[in-house]
């Protein structure tokens, strides 16, 4: 495995300067600084001073998920790799790092979704220098034995029996498989059942996952606290400026166009409530566009809590426990995703009908100017009310950047927040939210089914 490259041989290599990216005007809607430098090698560095004295984030995102699982039988890596991870190096074996972590105090975790993976430290900034070059030591030099991928690997199919034990992964998985027939959306992050089951067998291929996905240019730290910068620079060039892997890529299938309506049925052998869930294919999330916000502020119109369909459905008929949009942004286009949690199976028409009528309306009658704007507001000033943490701060930067691509695609996002207008939303609903795009899911649990009441 690659090494840590001397101080002495970086000295003796070609100075060549780091970018310094200057703040695009969307920088103004967001109320940290964000200083963002590149290395010679393609590694982002962004850095965000936040009065949070002696206190420091130090998140990782590395733009690999199950979306760049292409190969046949190779699904599920980006999560399993999340937790190799945690593995060692030569120079940091196993369980030291986090022995180490844990001496200063600081609290690590990580997460994969779709289209990232990051990973996650949060603690004293007394730590930070000895941070730096931990983790700068294991996305260049993971080391793991097969043996130990082997017994992680039963590990990752336990995680997948838990979830398996509740009706969200089977509903995923219904929806995905139903969705989408080429992309590689068509898989949830935690992989095909088959798949995960073959891990044990995949060691060599865990090793090429490594090196195509864990390379500098796919890879942005966003160090968010007290520090020095200057300092924080120089040490993060020292222990990161080695890491020579090139970057790789691989075609992701494009979705072809749905032109009829969908459904999928799941009969849960459990008790549980009935659910009643409406997908329509949606565009991607980018920075230059506002597709991400008009669904953000969709959802909300449609479904959220000032909204008529929550009012009749759950306030005043009481048809539906919870009513609920997803409008997660991915990084290629997704589902706009209204998921309904219903009170009794006898109500399942009269909620279909009622969410398509409020659908109906927004493509015909105007929106309503005011309501927009106190959704916008809500939405807005929410997201901000939410970064009250350095590690806050750092994650959902993370998590725009990762998807969007670019270290400032949450202050653009909150910008577009802002300036969504009546009509966008109205021919955003026209050319997405139409019954030849919709898939439609159920699920009904085995009591109801048989004709009794969960």
């Amino acid at each position: 495995m690659r090494r840590l490259l001397p101080l002495l041989l970086l000295l003796l290599m070609p100075v060549l300067p780091a970018s310094a990216e200057p703040p695009p005007d969307a920088s103004r809607f967001f109320p940290y600084t964000l200083n963002t430098t590149r290395l010679p090698n393609g590694l982002t560095v962004v850095r965000v001073p936040f009065n949070s004295p002696g206190i420091v984030a130090y998140v990782t995102a590395v733009r690999v998920g199950s979306r760049n699982e292409v190969e046949p039988g190779r699904t599920g890596f980006a999560h399993f790799f999340e937790h190799m991870m945690f593995k060692g190096t030569k120079a940091n074996p196993e369980g030291q790092r986090e022995r180490i972590l844990g001496g200063y105090g600081f609290d690590d975790n990580a997460f994969t979704t779709d289209d990232i993976t990051v990973y996650q430290v949060y603690g004293p900034t007394a730590g930070l220098e000895k941070l730096i070059a931990l983790e700068a030591d294991r996305f260049q030099n993971l080391e793991y034995s097969e043996p130990a991928f082997q017994t992680e690997a039963l590990a990752v199919l336990g995680e997948y029996h838990k979830n398996a034990a509740g009706p969200d992964l089977k509903l995923e998985e219904a929806l995905a498989k139903t969705a989408f027939k080429r992309h590689t959306y068509q898989h949830t992050t935690l992989g095909f059942y088959e798949d995960i089951q073959a891990m044990p067998k995949a060691y060599a291929y865990s090793r090429s996952f490594f090196e195509r996905w864990y390379t500098p240019a796919n890879t942005t730290l966003f160090i968010v606290g007290d520090f020095n910068d200057a300092q924080v620079v120089a040490q993060v060039t020292q222990a990161y400026g080695g890491w020579q892997r090139q970057p790789t890529s691989v075609i992701i299938p494009t979705e072809p166009e749905q032109t009829s309506a969908r459904s999928v049925h799941v009969d849960w052998p459990q008790p549980t409530q009935p659910r009643h869930v409406l997908a329509w294919h949606s565009p991607a999330a980018r920075a230059d566009t506002p597709d991400a916000a008009i669904q953000s502020i969709l959802a909300e119109y449609l479904v959220g809590d000032t909204s008529p369909a929550y009012k009749e459905l759950v306030l005043e008929k009481q048809y539906v426990e919870s009513l609920d949009a997803s409008t997660t942004p991915h990084r290629d286009p997704y589902l706009f995703l209204i998921d309904a949690t219903l009170q009794d199976e006898q109500h399942r028409a009269a909620v279909d009908a009622v969410l398509r009528r409020e659908v109906t309306a927004v493509t015909g009658a105007p929106v309503d100017p005011v309501r927009l704007r106190a959704i916008q507001d809500h939405l807005r000033y929410g997201l901000l009310m939410d970064l009250e943490t350095p590690r806050d701060v750092a994650i959902d930067l993370a998590l725009y950047a990762g998807v969007m691509g670019r270290p400032d695609a949450l202050a653009s996002y909150l910008k577009q927040l802002g300036s969504v207008t009546p009509q966008q939303l109205t021919l955003f609903a026209r050319k997405y939210l139409k019954d030849t795009n919709l898939t439609v899911l159920t699920l009904t649990p085995k009591a109801v089914a048989a004709g009794g009441t969960p």
